[in-house]
């Protein structure tokens, strides 16, 4: 009897083990996670600027039937981009602190309003608080020779400063910002 019981209490351990060990795990998402930054060497460790969005694909739609012109857009896909400044940056006539901000957009035809928000962990755009802005700029929309199908994010050194490139479809979006830059 004694081993009967034994043999019936480790085949029931054996179904909890399995039970913790068979947990699922998500696949791919649709528009998955990426980031910038800058400088984007992995080698230098004193950054001044990085930026994590999701990244949705054109599947055959037109970005502008996707980032609305006219309406506030998360900038990508799912959460809100957050953009941290690791040193105190001038954007358009304002000066941002360091910090971490979500960034949204307005589209347009030929220019976007990019703003800085400080309210942060936001899904998409649907709790945007204009309130809650720290910057806006508004800056010119160009076009690309090369159609990207994933939205995307770079950063290209420029003088004073780098600027922040967006691009997705033939779009070219690209923000000056001024900073102190350490010498690389």
């Amino acid at each position: 009897m004694k081993k009967v019981f034994t043999i019936a209490l480790m085949a029931l351990a054996m179904v909890f083990v399995t039970e913790a060990n068979a947990q699922k795990f998500s696949g791919l998402d649709k528009s998955p996670m990426d980031g910038a930054s800058y400088p984007s060497s992995y080698k230098v460790s004193d950054k001044a600027v990085r930026i994590t969005y999701g990244r949705p694909q054109l599947k055959g739609r037109a970005v502008s039937d996707l980032a609305k012109p006219g309406k506030v857009w998360r900038t990508g896909a799912n959460e809100a981009p957050e953009i941290t400044f690791y040193k105190d940056v001038k954007i358009g006539d304002g000066t941002v602190k360091a910090g971490t901000y979500s960034l949204f957009t307005i589209p347009g035809e030929s220019e976007w309003t990019v703003i800085l928000n400080s309210n942060l962990n936001q899904w998409g755009s649907y709790t945007y608080d204009e309130s809650a802005d720290v910057a806006r700029v508004k800056v010119t929309a160009t076009s690309g020779e090369k159609s990207l199908e994933e939205f995307s994010i770079a950063f290209k050194e420029a003088e004073g400063g780098v600027h922040m490139v967006m691009g997705w479809g033939t779009v070219r979006v690209a923000v000056p910002m001024m900073m102190e830059m350490t010498k690389m």
